[in-house]
This record gives C-alpha cells, sequence and structure tokens, in this order.
C-alpha cells in the first residue's frame, strides 16, 4: 500500500511539474527536413557550405521558438545523411528520408545533376524540395510542381559576362570554352556559347572533360593553340583549382579568363594564390548585397554578422546562403500556409512573392526563381570585387595579359 501510494504521488508530482513547464514536444511540434548531402567525396567541400547553411537556419529559427503555423510553434529538425558524391545514392537516400525517416520537406542535394534526379522521388511522394544549388533549366522543365529552386537559370549569368567581356575587349574575337561533363557544368557551358556568338565571338575550342579528371594537360595545349581571347572554364570547385593550376603550369592565359563555379569560395583563392588574379566568376548572392528582408534574417548585413558569430568570422559565400534562404523560404511558406501540411505548403511557395536577406522571391510557374539578378565578381588584389549589376558594383572588369 505505501509503495502504491508512493508511486502515485510520483504520477501527480509529474503531472503537476509538466503543467508548470510546459508538456513535452510531441511528434506533430517538430518539422523535420530531408538533407542528403555529399560529405564526402569530391563534392564535399559544397556539401559542407550547404550543411553550413541549413544548421544556422535552424539554430536561428529554433533559439526564435520556432516556425509559427497558425496557433502551434514548430521545431525545426534536419536529418542529413551522407551520398557520398554519388548521385544515384542520393536518389536512394531521398526516397529513404521520406519512407522511414518520415520527413515532411527536402532539401536538394548538390548541384543540377543531382536535384533533377531526386526531383523524381519528391514528386512521386508529392513531398516539397527547395534547392539551393540548382541553376540549370533542365531540372526545372520537367512539368514538376514540387521542387522550388532559389538560383535564377545559368543565362543570367552567361548573358551579362558576355556583355561585360564584350565592352572590354571590342577587338576580342576568339573563346575557348573546357566543361566538366555533368549537368549543370554542362549546361552552363552551352549557355555561354549562345551568349557568345550573337555578340561577335568564335567559339574556337569547346570540349568536355570526364568527372574526376586529374590532368587537364592535353586539353589546355590545344586551347594554347587556338590563342583565345577569353577562356572559359566550368565545374566545381576541386575542378577549377585544379584547371586553373594546370593553366599555371603550362603558362597558359588570355585576356579575360572565367570560370565558374568556385572563385566564389575563399577555398580557391588560398589554392591557387596568385593564379587567382583576375580571375572572373559569378555567383547568386554576395555579401555585398544589401537586401532587407521579411525572413527571420532580416537584411543581408544581419545575415553576414550572424554567420561570422557562428563560424569564426568567415564570410558566407553564396552556397551557404543560398542553403539559409531554403530554410528561411520554407519557414515563410509554413507561416503563410499556418500549417505544415505538405500540400498546403507547395502552394504557399508557388505563390510567394517576398524579399529575404538573400533578394526578392518569386517563383516562375516551372519553380526555377525569377526575381534577382545574380553578381558577376573579378578577383582583384586577391579579393572577390563585385563588377555587375550596377547597383552594387565595386569596380570594372580588368584585362590580363594573354
Amino acid at each position: 500500500m505505501i509503495l502504491r501510494a508512493l508511486r502515485f504521488g510520483l504520477l501527480i508530482a509529474a503531472a503537476c511539474l509538466i503543467a508548470v513547464l510546459g508538456r513535452p514536444a510531441a511528434a506533430e511540434d517538430v518539422v523535420r527536413v530531408g538533407a542528403p548531402l555529399p560529405l564526402t567525396g569530391p563534392l564535399s567541400p559544397e556539401g559542407t557550405k550547404q550543411q553550413q547553411g541549413y544548421d544556422l537556419w535552424a539554430e536561428t529559427a529554433n533559439a526564435a521558438g520556432g516556425i509559427k503555423a497558425g496557433a502551434a510553434r514548430l521545431k525545426v529538425e534536419i536529418v542529413y545523411a551522407d551520398y557520398q558524391s554519388n548521385t544515384p545514392r542520393a536518389v536512394q537516400t531521398a526516397e529513404r528520408m521520406i519512407v522511414e525517416d518520415k520527413v515532411s520537406f527536402l532539401f536538394a542535394p548538390v548541384g543540377s545533376g543531382a536535384a533533377k534526379a531526386t526531383s523524381s522521388v519528391a514528386e512521386k511522394y508529392e513531398v516539397p524540395m527547395l534547392a539551393p544549388t540548382a541553376s540549370s533549366e533542365q531540372v526545372f522543365d520537367q512539368g514538376y510542381k514540387y521542387i522550388f529552386g532559389v538560383l535564377t537559370p545559368n543565362s543570367s549569368l552567361t548573358e551579362p559576362m558576355a556583355e561585360l567581356v564584350r565592352a572590354a575587349l571590342p577587338g576580342a574575337k576568339k573563346v575557348a570554352i573546357l566543361a566538366r561533363n555533368d549537368l549543370f557544368p554542362l549546361a552552363l557551358a552551352q549557355e555561354f556559347e549562345k551568349s557568345a556568338k550573337p555578340r561577335g565571338f568564335e567559339v574556337a575550342y569547346s570540349e568536355k572533360y570526364a568527372i574526376g579528371t586529374l590532368d587537364h594537360a592535353s586539353s589546355l595545349t590545344q586551347i594554347r593553340g587556338v590563342r583565345p581571347d577569353w577562356i572559359v572554364a566550368t565545374g566545381y570547385v576541386n575542378d577549377v583549382i585544379l584547371v586553373r593550376k594546370q593553366m599555371a603550369d603550362l603558362r597558359l592565359g588570355a585576356p579575360v579568363v572565367t570560370m565558374l563555379a568556385g572563385p566564389a569560395y575563399q577555398e580557391f583563392i588560398d589554392a591557387t594564390g596568385p593564379g587567382a588574379e583576375h580571375i572572373s566568376s559569378g555567383a547568386w548572392w554576395h555579401p555585398a548585397e544589401r537586401y532587407q528582408g521579411a525572413d527571420l534574417f532580416g537584411s543581408t548585413e544581419a545575415y553576414v554578422t550572424r554567420f561570422k558569430a557562428r563560424f569564426g568570422g568567415a564570410l558566407p559565400d553564396y552556397v551557404q546562403a543560398s542553403a539559409s534562404v531554403c530554410g528561411a523560404v520554407l519557414q515563410l511558406a509554413i507561416e503563410k500556409a499556418g500549417t505544415a501540411d505538405r500540400k498546403a505548403v507547395r502552394d504557399a511557395l508557388a505563390q510567394l512573392d517576398v524579399k529575404t536577406f538573400f533578394g526578392p522571391v518569386r517563383f516562375g510557374e516551372s519553380g526555377q526563381i525569377v526575381s534577382y539578378k545574380p553578381p558577376l565578381f573579378q578577383i582583384q588584389g586577391g579579393k572577390p570585387v563585385v563588377i555587375y549589376p550596377s547597383e552594387i558594383a565595386q569596380g570594372k572588369l580588368a584585362i590580363g595579359v594573354k
């Protein structure tokens, strides 16, 4: 009897304690987001950056009490898994996250190729998926309704870059293009060709290199043979670092050298040293921008300050910022819908028209963003200097030595 009474008393005490402190979080009080990432393998630099961006959003949202969904407050939980830079594994991972981990939403894996492959899974299960690093229109031309991308099309970079090069080199005739044989880098190279030809450039060289190529000497020697005025190399950061180093070994140069993507990262400048000077590139966001937003970060400046405080003083680049804005946009859609119901959030995303620290966000019918001008920059004095658009330009395109 005494033991039974004691147990009863403990139950009463526990109930009172819960009443005072608040009830424990139930499953419905959590928003689970799946984030398959390449945390190992050649795309691990990009994967790590995306994780940093997601973490900053989740930590900021939870510190503010979570996401407001009607009368409820929902805590953010991100489910991570390493797909080891292998696209088929990324697709399998995303499906496992939906079926077994019971995530309600997805963040797409790195790059256009993996995002396109994974979009079929999101569509099959009707799970809204936000893509932070997919810019190729081929990702969004499938008629799918559950994928949303925060990067503008590749042409939004190639068109102004070609215009700047033509203005800086009115007598230039030849462009040489070397592209990684992967969806995003290849699509980007094709857009460079489309942008160069109407401006009077002859595409004197255009070739692909296989994923994992470690020796570009043959291609670079052929490029040297055509004596281009403008060299374009596309790939991910490890690719373009290698290409730039091997260009230096072969003493290959041109008045303008453009590389995408990679020079936006401090790692590119650190790895290539003096070879980074005068490399032009583009990104979809830059810390020099000055947007005021309705999202939880509030402004570009506030986001940069928070990122630096969280990650040891480092400046964020577009990959980290695009990951963070995916979280911020998902949060805005849940708040607008007043619920974490997938269909309601999908509809809210499609109707979103809002300013954020990243820029204005409005998705086109395909799910790709259509609402801002991405910046172009050039490494000058060891630092990226914005050269376009004029509203935030910090300098002009400088011409190197051929």
